[in-house]
């Protein structure tokens, strides 16, 4: 299993919109055969912060992911568009 932890932040101007791209984007990726979890959250602390927790099969899974349609439509083309920072972290969970 491949775990992928994305912290986006946003212009607080962009927020909500940010809000409302990332939810296709979730539900998109949830329907792809190699993903396992894919949650969006919204930080309660500052509400210009969202975090992307993913669980995919393995790095093929990931892969086909980043080639499908709803990935670059919401992904590539929305919410990176509207972030001012993405940190991006590929882990695998400890045995």
């Amino acid at each position: 299993m491949l775990v992928n932890c994305v912290i986006y932040t946003f212009p607080a101007e962009k927020a909500e919109e940010a809000a409302k791209v990332l939810i296709p984007l979730r539900d998109g990726s949830r329907a792809e055969a190699g993903c396992i979890t894919f949650d969006v959250s919204r930080s309660t602390e500052d509400p210009n912060v969202f975090v992307l927790y993913e669980e995919w099969r393995d790095q093929e899974a990931l892969d086909v992911h980043y080639k499908t349609e709803h990935f670059n439509k919401y992904g590539i083309n929305g919410v990176r568009a509207l972030a001012s920072n993405r940190i991006g972290h590929r882990c695998r969970p400890l045995d």
